[in-house]
């Protein structure tokens, strides 16, 4: 597989939020406004695309040549959270604001299960680690898409006419579904 369909693939064919649905609480969460969502999107990407990074390198440079691949998810765990704190660390001291519109979403970024999926994924498939960087880049920027395009929906829908049985929650769903029907898509594109 090149490194160019492991990028698509992750962006829009397996797209972790749409495709297998991880991450979810931060997707439904901070997608009210396509600026709060972006900077979700930025803090995602960074961690995402670092953490698939160290985690490729720990897995294939310390943990499978001493036979402690058993230990991968701690270890990946471990990482995560490490780089949450730095990037929670750099917001409150950079970004006052963004870091008070995201609240406690950004911590979650250490339990969102697509940072650790992705990691895992890529250990499931084997990748090397420029191929596990480059999926977690594609899976990071496909989050992205999803949370700014979930945001500039949400932004419409606030001016739009809802009846009120669906109103609110209801609606996001909704939406959030036919972003996920929309997607499926791209699974007939091949190279």
């Amino acid at each position: 597989m090149t490194l160019f369909t492991i990028l698509f693939t992750a962006v829009l064919v397996n797209n972790f939020v749409l495709s297998q649905f991880l991450g979810i609480c931060p997707f439904l969460g901070v997608s009210k406004k396509v600026e709060t969502a972006a900077g979700m999107g930025g803090a995602v990407l960074f961690v995402m695309t670092l953490a698939s990074f160290i985690t490729s390198v720990l897995y294939n440079c310390l943990l499978k040549p001493q036979d402690l691949t058993y230990l991968n998810t701690i270890v990946f765990i471990l990482v995560i959270a490490a780089l949450v704190q730095f990037v929670e660390m750099v917001l409150k001291k950079k970004m006052p604001g963004l870091y008070q519109s995201l609240g406690v979403y950004l911590p979650l970024i250490t339990t969102n299960c697509a940072v650790l999926g992705v990691a895992l994924l890529s250990v499931q498939n084997d990748y090397g680690i420029l191929a596990s960087t480059v999926n977690g880049v594609g899976a990071a920027l496909g989050f992205f898409l999803a949370i700014v395009l979930m945001a500039g929906i949400r932004e419409k829908l606030e001016n739009s006419n809802i009846p009120s049985a669906f109103q609110g929650t209801p609606i996001v769903l909704i939406t959030a579904g036919l972003m996920a029907i929309a997607f499926c898509g791209f699974g007939g594109v091949s190279f």
